[in-house]
C-alpha cells in the first residue's frame, strides 16, 4: 500500500491530505510538503489506514510545533496518546516482577 499527498491551500491556511499508508519511509515526503505549504499548515489523516510508530511519532511532532492534525481515526490519535506519554527511546516496558536477563558470569544483558 502506498500513501498519496495532496496539497489543498485556502486562504487561511494550506491542509495536506494523506491518503493510504503512512510508514517512516513517507516522512520526508511529508515533511518537504509541509515546509511548501507556508506558516499555517494542517494534516489531513482522514484517509489514512494505516500508520507505523514512526509516523505516529511524526505526527506529535507536527502538533507540538503547531501543526493541526485534524480528522485522524481513533485508534491513531490513541496511539499518538500513549506515545506521548512513553519515555523517548523506549519501545518494551518491563513488568516489575521481570528478572533481568544474565549471562553466566552474572553480567546483565
Amino acid at each position: 500500500m502506498t500513501l498519496k499527498i495532496e496539497r489543498l491551500s485556502g486562504k487561511r491556511r494550506t491542509q495536506i491530505r494523506l491518503s493510504g499508508a503512512f510508514r517512516s519511509e513517507h516522512l520526508d515526503q511529508v515533511r518537504a510538503e509541509i515546509e511548501g505549504g507556508g506558516p499555517r499548515v494542517a494534516l489531513d489523516l482522514e484517509e489514512v489506514d494505516l500508520v507505523d510508530v514512526e509516523g505516529v511519532r511524526f505526527l506529535n511532532a507536527c502538533e507540538a510545533e503547531g501543526i493541526s492534525v485534524l480528522r485522524c481515526s481513533p485508534y491513531i490519535r490513541e496511539w499518538m496518546s500513549r506515545e506521548q506519554g512513553r519515555p523517548k527511546g523506549s519501545t518494551h516496558k518491563r513488568n516489575k516482577g521481570q528478572a533481568r536477563l544474565e549471562d553466566e558470569d552474572g553480567k546483565h544483558l
